[in-house]
Parts: structure tokens; sequence; C-alpha cells
């Protein structure tokens, strides 16, 4: 039972996400043969206040 973790910048739409989700559990299904079922995503979203890149937080880009 393949387990993916997405972490993401908040600011995505539930419509980016559902589309998204679908094509990686297609990618997951073709690749690691096993059905859709026996997939699951967990999106985890951050604040940009919460991510830092090089030392600067998301939020000061």
């Amino acid at each position: 039972m393949p387990i993916v973790q997405i972490d993401l910048i908040e600011g995505r739409t539930t419509e980016q996400k559902r589309e998204m989700v679908k094509r990686v559990t297609e990618a997951i299904t073709q690749t690691a043969n096993c059905p859709a079922e026996a997939v699951t995503i967990v999106i985890r979203e951050a604040a940009k206040q919460h991510i830092a890149k090089a030392g600067t937080l998301m939020l000061d880009k």
C-alpha cells in the first residue's frame, strides 16, 4: 500500500489539489502495479512564514 506525503506552501486551490492527487495516483498505480484504492496521499500545507530557503523565509521572497 503506497503512502505518499506531499508538502506544499499553502495557496493551491482545491481543484489544483484534486488534479494533483489524480495524476500522482495514476503514476503510482502504473509504476507500482497496484489499484488506485491502495494509494493514500497526504497533503501537508505550510504558511510561507513557516518555510525558509537559503536563510530567507518564503514570506520575504
